[in-house]
Protein backbone atom coordinates (compact mmCIF):
# COMPACT_ATOMS: atom_id res chain seq x y z
CA UNK A 1 0.00 0.00 0.00
CA UNK A 2 2.84 2.41 0.82
CA UNK A 3 3.98 2.50 -2.79
CA UNK A 4 0.64 4.08 -3.77
CA UNK A 5 1.65 7.21 -1.87
CA UNK A 6 5.24 7.56 -3.15
CA UNK A 7 4.51 10.67 -5.25
CA UNK A 8 2.90 12.42 -2.28
CA UNK A 9 5.80 11.41 -0.03
CA UNK A 10 8.31 12.72 -2.59
CA UNK A 11 6.47 16.05 -2.74
CA UNK A 12 6.37 16.38 1.05
CA UNK A 13 10.06 15.45 1.36
CA UNK A 14 10.94 18.02 -1.30
CA UNK A 15 8.86 20.65 0.52
CA UNK A 16 10.77 19.88 3.73
CA UNK A 17 14.08 19.70 1.87
CA UNK A 18 14.83 16.27 3.30
CA UNK A 19 15.35 12.62 2.51
CA UNK A 20 15.01 11.77 6.23
CA UNK A 21 11.87 9.62 5.96
CA UNK A 22 10.50 7.03 8.37
CA UNK A 23 7.91 4.54 7.14
CA UNK A 24 6.08 3.74 10.39
CA UNK A 25 4.40 0.37 9.91
CA UNK A 26 6.37 -0.33 6.73
CA UNK A 27 5.13 -3.87 6.14
CA UNK A 28 6.74 -5.16 2.96
CA UNK A 29 8.69 -1.91 2.47
CA UNK A 30 6.92 -1.08 -0.78
CA UNK A 31 7.26 2.67 -0.17
CA UNK A 32 11.04 2.43 0.03
CA UNK A 33 11.18 0.35 -3.17
CA UNK A 34 8.95 2.82 -5.02
CA UNK A 35 10.94 5.84 -3.80
CA UNK A 36 14.15 4.21 -5.01
CA UNK A 37 16.35 5.27 -2.09
CA UNK A 38 16.93 4.10 1.47
CA UNK A 39 14.57 5.31 4.17
CA UNK A 40 14.07 4.32 7.80
CA UNK A 41 11.63 1.43 8.18
CA UNK A 42 9.75 0.42 11.32
CA UNK A 43 7.25 -2.35 11.86
CA UNK A 44 6.75 -3.86 15.31
CA UNK A 45 5.50 -7.10 13.73
CA UNK A 46 8.65 -7.70 11.68
CA UNK A 47 11.85 -8.99 13.24
CA UNK A 48 14.75 -6.74 12.38
CA UNK A 49 12.48 -3.74 11.84
CA UNK A 50 10.98 -3.77 15.33
CA UNK A 51 13.46 -1.62 17.26
CA UNK A 52 11.90 1.66 18.45
CA UNK A 53 12.46 4.14 15.62
CA UNK A 54 14.46 7.33 15.83
CA UNK A 55 12.76 10.64 14.93
CA UNK A 56 12.61 11.70 11.29
CA UNK A 57 11.77 14.88 9.41
CA UNK A 58 8.95 13.11 7.55
CA UNK A 59 7.01 10.20 9.02
CA UNK A 60 4.76 8.15 6.76
CA UNK A 61 2.04 6.02 8.33
CA UNK A 62 -0.23 4.50 5.68
CA UNK A 63 -2.72 1.69 6.24
CA UNK A 64 -1.64 1.28 9.86
CA UNK A 65 -3.90 3.06 12.34
CA UNK A 66 -7.01 1.00 11.59
CA UNK A 67 -5.05 -2.18 12.41
CA UNK A 68 -4.08 -1.05 15.94
CA UNK A 69 -5.77 -2.59 18.98
CA UNK A 70 -7.93 0.11 20.60
CA UNK A 71 -6.14 -0.19 23.92
CA UNK A 72 -2.81 0.47 22.13
CA UNK A 73 -3.95 3.45 20.06
CA UNK A 74 -2.91 6.15 22.53
CA UNK A 75 0.58 4.63 22.86
CA UNK A 76 0.97 4.44 19.08
CA UNK A 77 -0.14 8.05 18.58
CA UNK A 78 2.19 9.17 21.38
CA UNK A 79 5.07 7.36 19.67
CA UNK A 80 4.17 8.80 16.26
CA UNK A 81 4.24 12.30 17.77
CA UNK A 82 7.60 11.49 19.38
CA UNK A 83 9.22 10.47 16.08
CA UNK A 84 7.73 13.26 13.93
CA UNK A 85 10.13 16.20 13.69
CA UNK A 86 8.50 17.92 10.73
CA UNK A 87 5.41 16.33 9.19
CA UNK A 88 3.49 13.08 9.48
CA UNK A 89 1.65 11.86 6.39
CA UNK A 90 -1.08 9.42 7.38
CA UNK A 91 -3.85 7.46 5.71
CA UNK A 92 -6.56 5.67 7.68
CA UNK A 93 -9.26 3.35 6.38
CA UNK A 94 -12.71 4.11 7.79
CA UNK A 95 -14.40 0.99 6.40
CA UNK A 96 -14.11 -2.69 7.25
CA UNK A 97 -11.41 -4.69 5.48
CA UNK A 98 -12.18 -7.62 3.22
CA UNK A 99 -9.95 -9.86 5.34
CA UNK A 100 -10.43 -11.31 8.80
CA UNK A 101 -7.99 -12.41 11.47
CA UNK A 102 -7.75 -16.09 12.52
CA UNK A 103 -10.00 -15.28 15.51
CA UNK A 104 -12.73 -13.97 13.17
CA UNK A 105 -12.26 -10.25 13.81
CA UNK A 106 -11.99 -7.88 10.88
CA UNK A 107 -8.37 -6.92 10.18
CA UNK A 108 -9.44 -3.30 10.52
CA UNK A 109 -9.69 -3.41 14.30
CA UNK A 110 -10.82 0.21 14.50
CA UNK A 111 -13.59 1.20 12.09
CA UNK A 112 -14.63 4.76 12.91
CA UNK A 113 -15.68 7.80 10.93
CA UNK A 114 -13.58 10.82 10.05
CA UNK A 115 -14.92 12.91 12.93
CA UNK A 116 -13.92 10.26 15.49
CA UNK A 117 -10.42 9.99 14.05
CA UNK A 118 -10.01 13.77 13.92
CA UNK A 119 -11.04 14.13 17.58
CA UNK A 120 -8.60 11.37 18.50
CA UNK A 121 -5.65 12.65 16.49
CA UNK A 122 -5.87 16.32 17.48
CA UNK A 123 -4.88 15.34 21.00
CA UNK A 124 -1.44 14.47 19.57
CA UNK A 125 -1.00 16.54 16.40
CA UNK A 126 -1.96 19.79 14.72
CA UNK A 127 -3.75 19.14 11.44
CA UNK A 128 -2.36 20.78 8.32
CA UNK A 129 -4.53 18.87 5.83
CA UNK A 130 -7.50 16.52 6.31
CA UNK A 131 -9.55 14.86 3.59
CA UNK A 132 -12.05 12.08 4.07
CA UNK A 133 -13.55 10.30 1.07
CA UNK A 134 -14.36 6.81 -0.21
CA UNK A 135 -13.77 5.13 3.14
CA UNK A 136 -10.34 6.63 3.72
CA UNK A 137 -8.79 9.61 5.45
CA UNK A 138 -5.69 11.26 4.04
CA UNK A 139 -4.00 13.77 6.32
CA UNK A 140 -0.85 15.75 6.91
CA UNK A 141 -0.05 16.38 10.56
CA UNK A 142 2.44 18.45 12.56
CA UNK A 143 3.58 17.73 16.09
CA UNK A 144 1.59 19.77 18.62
Amino acid sequence: IGHNWAAMVRNLAQRLGTSDILDYGCGKRTLERELGFAIKNYDPALEGLDDPPHPAALVVCTDVMEHIERDCLEAVLTDLARVTRGLCFMTIATRPAKKTLPDGRNTHLIVENSRWWLQTIIEFFDVEFWQASQGEIVCILKPS
